[in-house]
């Protein structure tokens, strides 16, 4: 079965970076497009990037763009979130989510996507 696997959460300090990364398995990697999603407590799950499955388009959120760059490596089946300047307002459970896709495609909207990992705790205090 398809398996999303994040890791690399943590409690760091305002300004600190963090790398997140997913490990998917069970699916054909290079033929998903991926995104990372969050939640914070008390607030509905909100996006934050999206690569294409080749990796040549990338989006983010308005709230993270400049800060967070999303990357992939399809020989690892792995899709990295790096989170520098982190802000406190940035803590939250961070999901990576996909997707099979055509070409050069991102997607923002959760519901588009169609596989979830667990998701890993980021907390930054200031």
């Amino acid at each position: 079965q398809v398996q999303l696997i994040e890791s690399g959460g943590g409690l760091v300090q305002a300004g600190d970076s963090l790398r997140l990364s997913c490990v998917a398995s069970g699916l054909t990697f290079r033929l998903y497009a991926m995104g990372w999603f969050r939640q914070a407590p008390g607030k509905e799950r909100e996006f934050v990037a999206a690569i294409s499955r080749s990796g040549d388009r990338t989006t983010y959120a308005d709230s993270v763009r400049g800060r967070f760059t999303i990357s992939r490596d399809n020989a690892e089946n792995t899709v990295y979130l790096q989170m520098n300047s982190l802000k406190s307002e940035d803590t939250a459970v961070y999901y990576c989510a996909a997707v099979v896709s055509d070409a050069s495609r991102t997607y923002n909207t959760d519901r588009a996507y169609s596989y979830w990992g667990q998701g890993t705790q980021v907390t930054v205090s200031s």
